[in-house]
């Protein structure tokens, strides 16, 4: 019985120089990730700060005192930024997957054309099509409400969601699915055990673009609402622009928050291994 080759030392150093290389691009990362956060982490525990000093001059919990204070419009912001962005996030998620796949999978006379009014509403300046909107949502009684504002917020982020998963689809194989009905499933059990399980990955892209471009949205926000709808943005540009530094900073890391937890939840899908082992479990 043969004994196995002793490891080559190449082959050893050219893989601790591999995990070596991966650990520090990792660390560069997470310090290029992190470090636009640390100045607004100072400024949201500092009192008074003046150049040139390095670090404030005073230290106050006053500002995170201001955004825990349930008479504060921070909460009732955080609640209202959430259900706009929620259902707007679904709902792309809903558009996007007919509409990807048939931009994905199919040509059809004036497919570019469609490609780019989907692409329009990022192209054009979002103040033109905000004013555009508002126009037509004051004549339907759109304007000043929840409802009004989850639509225009709809309008950029479904653009994005449907040409994520586009190019899903364009790279999906349909042959599983025919398969699927060979054997007897209908068309819900095909999407719900096969469809599904392989554009998920794709699906949580276009999620995560949604909600992201939704829970950023100024501009429509203030249109379309008037000011009766105040999101987590409005309050975080309030603050910067009224000179509170502090107050700003505390609210640009709560308005970083969800955001961040939402990416967290959506990284682990974010490569075809977990699609594969859902496949796996079928």
């Amino acid at each position: 019985m043969t004994e196995p080759a002793p490891p080559d030392p190449m082959e050893r150093r050219s893989q601790r120089l591999t995990t070596l290389l991966r650990g520090l691009s990792l660390i560069l990362l997470a310090i290029w990730l992190v470090a636009p956060f640390i100045p607004l982490l100072i400024w949201s525990f500092s009192f008074h700060w003046t150049f040139p000093h390095l670090l404030p001059e005073g230290w106050s919990l006053r500002s995170w005192q201001d955004v825990a204070n349930p008479s504060s419009q921070v909460l009732p912001a955080i609640r209202d930024s959430l259900l706009i962005a929620l259902p707007v996030t679904v709902l792309s998620a809903l558009i996007a997957i007919p509409a990807g796949r048939a931009l994905g999978q199919h040509r059809f006379p004036g497919k570019r054309l469609v490609e780019f009014l989907i692409l329009a509403p990022n192209i054009v300046p979002g103040l033109t099509v905000a004013l555009g909107i508002q126009i037509a949502f004051l004549r339907y009684g759109l304007a000043n409400t929840f409802t009004g504002v989850i639509l225009v917020h709809l309008v950029p982020s479904m653009s994005y969601a449907v040409l994520v998963m586009a190019g899903v689809f364009a790279n999906y194989d349909p042959q599983a699915e025919e398969v699927s009905r060979s054997l007897g499933a209908n068309r819900w059990q095909t999407f719900r055990h096969v469809t599904l399980p392989a554009i998920f990955p794709g699906l949580m892209v276009a999620s995560l673009f949604a909600f992201l471009i939704s829970w950023d949205q100024y501009i429509a926000t203030i249109l379309i609402a008037g000011g009766t709808v105040k999101t987590l943005s409005i309050l975080v540009v309030a603050a910067a622009g009224g000179g509170d530094r502090a107050l700003a900073g505390a609210l640009s890391l709560v308005f970083i928050a969800p955001a961040v937890v939402f990416l967290i939840i959506a990284s682990k899908y974010l490569t075809g291994v977990s699609a594969a082992r859902r496949l796996g479990r079928r």
